[in-house]
């Protein structure tokens, strides 16, 4: 009789009796191969200079056209303050799919949230620009109908449109280009306001009102001051990566709004950092072949090593490369690890959540169609997988640490939103640690998960925008 053993059994039995195929000097082989992921203090000081540097051209008029990190002015100088009143709709569109959102605020913090989750299919996504908002139009009338909203009233709507803006004022953005695999024609260098509009009023069976449209990271600070109004740096680690801040008005040279109110919201597009070749000294060669393949070529070089659309990726790269020196596998590879995007970020976060027996790690492998690792092999797949998400805190963690001595504040809340973020099980303490060896010691700051910022920030956007509408309830960012 054959008895068939399961091979996650069988690699469990080789670590109990040490019957693996592999040397312990493999590892120490997969360890040298790494060190290109790897990123000293040093390195990390010389790009937190040239990001202060290039944040610094992107505020100035002179210098801002030829700024690689642009430094959107968002126009939103006022935070939630506790009278705002009423129901607000929210449109978040930041990837492949999109949120439509009610949400009523009342008296003594009441807060009630409704929303629907739409899909974009792939052929509006590097279609026409006029199917992508006439399909967000269509969704947004459904939504208003099946939540027996009138249809005659003006609803108020914050927009959340997370991709590199070029704001003029609170309710007109201009696309700089898309990112995140979309590429719509006849969209960028154009109004995407008046573009929703121009959708909506085609239909002529709704009425909404644009309000503001804004960042995800916008929205993040928005939902983070609703609670606590320290917050002054929002950072989104998740399908992209971006940060905005709130800045002094007259160091935002670019700004031509109310400049009675002291501070403005910033979003600096940092995604777009390195595309000047100032990250070329640490890019691997991985992060040059996801660079080359992209929609994109050439930009988001910052972002394509952070973020988790591109973090699974760069692991598949680098456990490619290894097996195929046979420093991995003993030179086996299965099809679908050879295929470009199969290995999800998700995965990274399941196998760096594994406890010692590599349980998780050995069903990712065996879903990626590896049977039979050796237990060496599980443990230098953790380690590549550690080298990468280590590498992606550690660039964000470089970014804020600029954005806080920037700023020179004492007490600083940092809100944070994105799946990397929420779900990967050391990104958080990752970042803490390395954001407070980098940042000056009298600096204190904390990190606050966001509560839907890109849904939640969007409506607080429209219902800050409406309350302002009062001048008796005016409160600006000279309160924080």
């Amino acid at each position: 009789m054959c008895i068939v053993i399961h091979p996650i059994l069988r690699a469990l039995y080789g670590l109990f009796t040490g019957a693996t195929s592999s040397s312990s000097a493999a590892r120490v082989t997969i360890k040298e191969d790494c060190k290109s992921l790897l990123l000293s203090n040093e390195q990390l000081t010389t790009l937190m200079k040239d990001m202060d540097g290039a944040i610094r051209n992107g505020l100035r008029k002179d210098t801002n056209p030829s700024s690689i990190v642009k430094c959107y002015v968002t126009y939103v100088q006022d935070l939630p303050n506790g009278t705002e009143r009423g129901k607000f709709l929210a449109l978040d569109l930041g990837g492949t799919n999109f949120r439509v959102l009610l949400i009523e605020l009342g008296e003594n913090n009441y807060f009630h949230m409704d929303s629907e989750i739409f899909k974009v299919p792939t052929h509006i996504q590097t279609g026409k620009g006029s199917e992508l908002f006439d399909h967000i139009a269509k969704c947004l009338a459904e939504f208003i109908k099946k939540h027996n909203l009138d249809s005659k009233k003006a609803l108020p709507l914050g927009f959340t449109f997370s991709f590199p803006l070029r704001q003029v004022g609170l309710t007109k953005g201009y696309l700089n280009s898309w990112t995140k695999g979309f590429n719509c024609s006849g969209v960028v260098d154009e109004d995407v306001v008046r573009l929703l509009k121009e959708a909506i009023k085609r239909r002529k069976d709704v009425e909404i009102d644009v309000c503001g449209i804004l960042n995800d990271t916008t929205g993040t600070i928005m939902s983070c001051a609703w609670k606590n109004p320290n917050t002054k740096i929002a950072v989104i680690i998740g399908t992209g990566c971006n940060a905005c801040y709130v800045e002094k008005v007259e160091n935002a040279e670019l700004f031509d709004g109310d400049k009675s109110k002291p501070h403005v919201i910033v979003n600096t597009e940092w995604g777009a950092f390195g595309d000047d070749g100032k990250l070329d000294a640490v890019r691997t060669k991985y992060d040059r072949e996801i660079d080359e393949d992209s929609l994109n070529p050439g930009q988001q070089r910052f972002e394509k090593m952070i973020s988790g659309m591109y973090m699974g990726e760069i692991v598949r790269l680098a456990i490619v490369d290894l097996a195929n020196q046979n420093k991995l596998f003993e030179g086996r590879l299965s099809e679908k690890m050879k295929t470009k995007g199969a290995f999800g970020t998700s995965f990274v976060s399941d196998i760096e959540g594994d406890k010692a027996n590599y349980k998780e790690t050995l069903k990712v492998l065996n879903e990626m169609g590896i049977n039979d690792p050796s237990l060496v092999d599980c443990a230098n797949v953790r380690y590549i997988c550690e080298c990468v998400s280590r590498r992606s805190a550690h660039l964000v963690s470089a970014g804020l640490a600029t954005l806080l001595n920037k700023m020179d504040e004492k007490s600083v809340t940092i809100g944070v939103d994105g799946s990397v973020y929420r779900f990967h099980p050391y990104f958080h303490k990752l970042m803490v640690e390395k954001t407070k060896q980098l940042t000056k010691s009298d600096i204190k700051f904390d990190l606050m998960l966001s509560e839907d910022g890109s849904g939640r920030g969007a409506a607080l956007v429209a219902a800050v925008a409406v309350r302002d509408e009062l001048p008796s309830m005016t409160n600006g960012f000279s309160a924080i």
